[in-house]
């Protein structure tokens, strides 16, 4: 009975594994190499993992907003035709990471198959964000300013919601911060970071916004796009799940 209750409990183990590794990593998306998919075969939203991503394209205007997903790994070419790439030149976890954009129809977000914890995601700029914060352009000002004073900065808040649609709560994650009384403090994220988002306790979906100090008579001057790769579950929730079916194994 020992025996068979360890093989049981080492088979639960590996299955816990396997589900924080797999919620959503955009690797069981195929992607040719160096290459992107923005929904212009008009498909729509899509399913990586046990998570929907939604998808808006215009075919008259050959725009899009929601959720992108990409292998592209241009970290230098500035502006809008490089939307795609993350400033990291790679993915978090394999090849495939998440590209979001805020347009004009919807917020981009994430429906769980099942309401859960998710204990988070890892986030980066885009290079096309990036290089506009860091540099400057036609639309958008260089974060700090000539001298490097001005207080800017990029956030991207995280809303949980739950089966209802009620709001659970928000989390704030700043992509860019120049705040700091030492400017040598200032950065522009251009690493993988991780969110922790259990937060946000039982929640069905994930929106996602943007807001910036860089704004205009028409909005945000700051390009509305981050990248994200890996969500993963809260790993207590799976344990506990987990080892509850075990229990009931066992009083059986």
């Amino acid at each position: 009975m020992k025996f068979k209750n360890l093989v049981t409990l080492i088979i639960v183990l590996s299955a816990i594994n396997v589900v924080i590794a797999n919620i959503a990593n955009f690797d069981d998306l195929t992607l040719s190499s160096n290459s992107y998919w923005n929904g212009s075969d008009e498909t729509g939203d899509f399913t990586s993992g046990s998570a929907v991503f939604n998808n808006n394209y215009d075919s008259t205007y050959y725009s899009w907003d929601g959720w992108a997903y990409s292998n592209k790994s241009d970290t230098t070419t500035a502006g809008y035709t490089n939307q795609y790439s993350a400033i990291t030149g790679a993915a978090q976890n394999g090849s495939n990471y998440g590209i979001a954009y805020i347009g004009w129809t919807e917020p981009p977000s994430i429906t769980l198959s099942n309401a859960s914890i998710v204990g988070g995601i890892y986030v980066t700029n885009t290079t096309y964000a990036a290089l506009d914060m860091l540099y400057g352009s036609g639309f958008s000002k260089k974060f700090g300013g000539a001298d490097g004073s001005d207080e800017d900065w990029f956030k991207l808040t995280i809303t949980g919601k739950d089966v209802s649609e009620l709001i659970t709560d928000t989390v704030d994650f700043y992509l860019a911060d120049y705040r700091f009384a030492d400017n040598g403090n200032d950065y522009i994220v251009d690493s993988w970071e991780y969110v922790d988002l259990s937060l946000l306790g039982v929640v069905k979906t994930l929106e996602f916004s943007l807001s910036s100090s860089d704004v205009g008579e028409d909005g945000m001057n700051t390009p509305a796009y981050f990248a994200m790769d890996t969500v993963i579950p809260e790993p207590a929730t799976v344990i506990l799940f987990s080892l509850g079916g075990l229990l009931l194994r066992r009083r059986k």
